[in-house]
């Protein structure tokens, strides 16, 4: 019967193993539902199955062809157990097929699973068949056709696409969702399409057998089959919903007289194999079994259980008489039962308990545990209730606990407020005492002043949810009569109660927006830096928060027996932590405004403040500056880049023409120059207290670069390895900037660390302009000209990374597009051939070890296809360079900061049997992060066995290195010592630090 059907083409089937022994699981936690009233399976959709999922289903009501696909034994077919043996042929398509058929027939799920069956067939992620075209794509075949899309050619006249589609119906057949269309052949079929549904199958079953249906006169012989999901309909609702528009997936006939034996009506075992019978059998119980442990697990919930005679009211909360072990109790319960079943539940498990037993819902807050509702109705479920997971229930007699009564209720939950109590005393002074308190939502406020034993007082409360978090609001004589909760009050709030003084004075100042304690710093340290003689160095003043500048600045000058004429010229200024004098504060500013808390230093100078409309501006020369070498300047804030330039040039002693202003950024660094000359300051945003830098040389227009050009030679080891900063001097260029000229020393074996720089000169370019022509424009340097270079095709560039070649530059990319900076300055290296490195190639400088000696060889470069990219490959590839024998070759990878070798490891690639992937061992990630311009060691372990690919150069690096981080330790602990005396000590100011800034990042929503 049939025939070819289910043989095998091994040659296009992959290795997997047919689905052998696969149980029936879900995919989630929860078993697969039962099947509904209509007693029939669908099959889920594994993405793309849906043709499949008809034909199964047609298949599967074709009982002549079931029952002969059940009659095949395992003579015929073999077994599943037996997929895995090359000598066995098992034909897994039917065998799998015949177990579908049996879990659509007995297994008790609503949907079953096609994953073995398409296993069997050998497909991958979402094959599948398809005979109808998508739209969208249709428009993309009518441009490959014609050459012209049809919104360029025919929506004009035709419009869309769709709507021509729906109009033309006598030929096409446009689906529901209007994404998918076929094309009829003739109009006989549409009388055929009355009964077509793109998504769903119309199965009669009137004189067919209906497996696991009972027949009965309310019993429906129309099912819908869409998928997973299988409901009755009537006869007439298909005339009505079909009509034509819709394609089928298929036509499938069948001779409406065959007859069935008796006894195979409406049995679903019939004709099916024994073993597929006791397998159903087994997995329904399984899913019985998993049914009730899943109902179990989802219906139980913990229930925290807090006995009442281990409990004491203290503090207006509830609290443990020994631990909270000992007086909780965990119990797990079904939700679906009732209160009066957890009631009589809990009376088994207390057996010492006496009298009436009242069951209530009590949650923690911060000043213990508080009743909140009281549960009534034996008969409801706790669901009804709407107990919670994890609910914490009170055991007690509803009365009281340990003989005290017992306030339950939202409306007097206990609060944990921070009482603030100021006690009066001689002088107008006080003591402040601080400590937690108590009290009931819904007490009045002035219960506070009954707990202190306070007749009067005035009371003041923060951290409301009405008003700010550090904001105080005092509270008049008629709120006291208002409940905490009225107030707004909540947990952690706080309230300040001080009592009456004969002098009036409040702790509250300015409107109650601040608040001080006697053993806050109620003064600011003035320090004299006028040149005139005083008694005294510095001073102590008293003040307030809102005490103002020029008030300081006159008692300061007063206490330090100062000449008056100092009053009208004179200013103070805030001295960092470094000693610094910052800018001057205006005279009119309070302390608040001007951002200095208390106990604050401040430095009385010579020199009025600025004005409102002027800025006091720091400036230097050169982008290194000294400490003590800036110099400080008072300018108006509409004053241009241009004028400022020449007013700072004029105080620097400085000839004009050549020079242009920067700003420093945070990290004391120049910043991005002031291009704009003819701008003001204030519109550039330039504000007092900024460091505005002078530099020389003329600034390029936009989209241009000057590049520092360096010439790069690598040499062959000759002499000890000495390190980078010890064979390069740094000196300063005329631009403020340093630039490494390296004499020519003696070689190292080394390359990195041995290759001598020279400086080249400069270039100005455009942003344009391709690599090409930097390398020709280089050439033109009268200083390369004693070079010979045959051609700037014939040189290779690199960025120049801490006095070393960093990133190879390739291609020949314009410059811009290698994302040069400002500062990024090139080396050139000549070559011998041209060269032309893929994306994937990485340049490695390679070194044979020197047999009997700790050197290494003339470096030899070699371009590796880091596409493969892992270390055994890099290993054949140097062995083979090297003529040596694949596993007697050592290579380790040089780290010429830390003067350190990191031998490469000879992993064992391992593969997986399930995956049949190699574990690749990626040589550019860690901890090898293997680039361009590396050094790579070669050893011959035919000659040297050990794995030491150290030189004497790395051990005089090392202990460099050694005495370096012992060096900066030791000035940590000094600068640690030192800056406890910086104020002092401000006459001579250090190094400024980098100060701290604040960092806003906005994250966003993630789904």
């Amino acid at each position: 019967m049939f025939g070819n059907l289910f043989e095998e083409d091994y040659s296009s089937v992959s290795n997997n193993q047919y689905g052998r022994g696969r149980k029936l699981k879900t995919a989630a936690a929860e078993p697969p539902a039962p099947r509904e009233f209509t007693k029939l399976s669908g099959i889920r959709n594994q993405g793309g199955t849906c043709y499949l999922n008809s034909l199964l289903q047609t298949l599967h009501f074709t009982p002549e062809f079931r029952e002969a696909l059940f009659s095949l034994g395992p003579e015929e077919l073999g077994s599943l157990e037996e997929t895995d043996n090359p000598d066995a042929k098992a034909r897994a398509i039917p065998l799998q097929l015949q177990r579908l058929f049996a879990q659509l027939l007995l297994l008790d799920q609503d949907a079953a699973s096609t994953a073995g069956l398409t296993d069997s067939f050998g497909w991958t992620d979402s094959e599948e068949e398809s005979n109808l075209i998508l739209v969208d794509q249709l428009g993309q075949k009518l441009l490959k056709k014609t050459g012209v899309s049809w919104n360029k050619k025919y929506r004009k006249q035709y419009g869309p696409l769709r709507k021509f589609l729906q109009l033309h119906s006598q030929l096409f057949l446009l689906s529901s969702d209007k994404n998918t269309v076929s094309l009829l052949k003739n109009c006989s079929l549409q009388a055929e399409s009355d009964f077509q549904r793109k998504e769903q199958q119309i199965f009669k079953t009137l004189n067919l057998e209906s497996p696991g249906l009972n027949d009965g006169p309310s019993c429906p012989h129309w099912f819908d089959i869409n998928d997973s999901k299988v409901q009755p309909i009537e006869e007439k609702d298909i005339e009505q919903q079909f009509q034509g528009k819709e394609s089928a997936y298929m036509l499938f006939y069948r001779k409406s007289q065959l007859q069935r034996p008796p006894e195979a009506h409406a049995n679903p075992r019939y004709k099916v194999p024994c073993h597929l019978l006791s397998e159903m059998d087994a997995a329904n119980i399984e899913l019985q079994t998993k049914r009730a442990e899943c109902d179990s697990t989802n219906n139980n919930f913990e229930l925290h259980l807090h006995l009442g005679p281990h409990y004491h009211f203290f503090n207006g909360a509830l609290h443990p008489v020994v631990s909270q072990t000992e007086s909780v109790w965990d119990l797990t319960f079904d939700k679906r039962k009732t209160l009066g079943d957890l009631r009589q539940s809990i009376f088994q498990l207390l057996d010492f308990w006496e009298g009436d037993m009242v069951l209530s819902v009590a949650k923690f807050v911060p000043a213990g545990l508080h009743i909140y509702q009281t549960l009534d109705g034996d008969d409801l479920t706790l669901c009804e209730l709407e107990i919670a997971d994890e609910e914490d229930i009170f055991v007690w007699n509803g009365v009281e606990v340990g003989g005290v009564r017992i306030p339950t209720g939202r409306d007097c939950e206990p609060l944990l407020l921070n009482v603030l109590h100021l006690a009066a005393g001689g002088a107008g002074c006080g003591r402040l005492a601080e400590a937690p308190r108590v009290f009931p939502a819904d007490a009045e406020l002035g219960a506070v002043l009954a707990a202190l034993a306070i007749p009067a007082g005035a009371v003041s409360i923060c951290g409301t949810e009405a008003a700010a978090e550090d904001g105080w609001l005092a509270v008049p004589e008629e709120g006291l009569r208002k409940t905490f909760r009225e107030q707004g009050l909540r947990d952690g709030s706080s309230i300040l109660v001080q009592e009456p003084t004969t002098n009036g004075s409040s702790l509250l100042i300015k409107q109650g927006n601040w608040i001080t304690s006697e053993n806050e710093v109620d003064w600011v340290q003035v320090k004299n830096f006028c040149h005139s003689e005083s008694e005294e160095e510095q001073v102590r003043i008293s003040t307030t928060v809102n005490t103002v500048v020029f008030d300081i600045r006159i008692k300061a000058i007063k206490e330090l027996k100062l000449m008056k004429e100092l009053v009208e010229n004179s200013c103070l200024r805030p001295i960092d932590r470094n000693g610094k004098l910052l800018c001057p504060v205006p005279d009119s500013s309070p302390l608040k405004e001007a951002d200095l808390r208390t106990g604050r230093t401040l430095g009385l100078c010579p020199g009025k403040a600025p004005a409102s409309c002027q800025l006091f501006l720091f400036f230097a020369v050169g982008s290194d500056i000294q400490p003590g070498a800036e110099m400080e300047i008072i300018v108006e804030e509409t004053i241009s880049v241009r004028d400022c330039l020449k007013i700072m040039l004029e105080k620097s002693g400085l000839p004009g023409g050549t020079w242009h202003l920067r700003k420093m950024d945070w990290c004391y660094e120049a910043g991005e120059p002031l291009r704009e000359e003819d701008a003001t300051l204030k519109e550039l945003m330039i504000c007092s207290g900024d460091t505005l830098l002078l530099i020389e040389g003329k600034l390029l227009p936009l989209g241009f670069l000057k590049v520092p050009i360096w010439w790069y030679q690598p040499r062959g080891p000759a002499a000890p390895r000495k390190s980078h900063r010890d064979q390069t001097h740094w000196t300063p260029s005329p631009g403020g900037i340093c630039r490494a000229a390296a004499p020519g020393a003696p070689g190292d074996e080394h390359v990195d660390a041995d290759a001598p720089l020279h400086y080249l000169g400069d270039v100005e370019i455009s942003e344009g302009a391709t690599l090409l022509e930097l390398k020709a424009q280089a050439t033109s340097l009268s200083r390369l000209s004693a070079c010979a270079v045959q051609a700037p095709t014939f040189l290779r560039a690199w960025t120049m990374d801490g006095g070393r070649p960093g990133r190879l530059l390739r291609g020949n990319q314009r410059l811009r597009e290698y994302k040069l900076g400002q500062r990024t300055e090139i080396c050139l290296e000549p070559l011998q051939n041209e060269e032309h490195l893929g994306p994937q190639d990485v340049l490695l400088r390679t070194q044979m070890r020197l047999p009997g000696q700790r050197a290494y060889a003339r470096p030899v470069d070699v371009v590796w296809d880091a596409a493969r990219g892992t270390a055994s490959s890099l290993r054949q590839r140097l062995a083979e360079l090297y003529s040596l024998p694949v596993e007697k070759t050592e290579i380790a990878k040089y780290f010429p900061d830390k003067a350190a070798w990191l031998p490469v490891a000879r992993w064992n690639q391992q593969v997986t049997k399930k995956k049949r992937k190699k574990r690749q061992d990626n040589l550019q990630g860690p901890p090898y992060y293997l680039r361009d311009g590396d050094i790579i060691g070669i050893k011959n372990l035919l000659v040297e066995e050990d794995d030491d690919f150290s030189t004497v150069g790395d051990d005089i690096g090392t202990e460099s290195q050694t005495q370096l981080a012992l060096g900066r330790r030791k000035s940590r602990e000094a600068t640690g010592v030192q800056s406890r005396d910086t104020v002092s000590s401000a006459e001579t100011p250090g190094r400024p630090h980098k100060p701290e800034a604040s960092l806003s990042i906005r994250v966003g929503r993630f789904r």
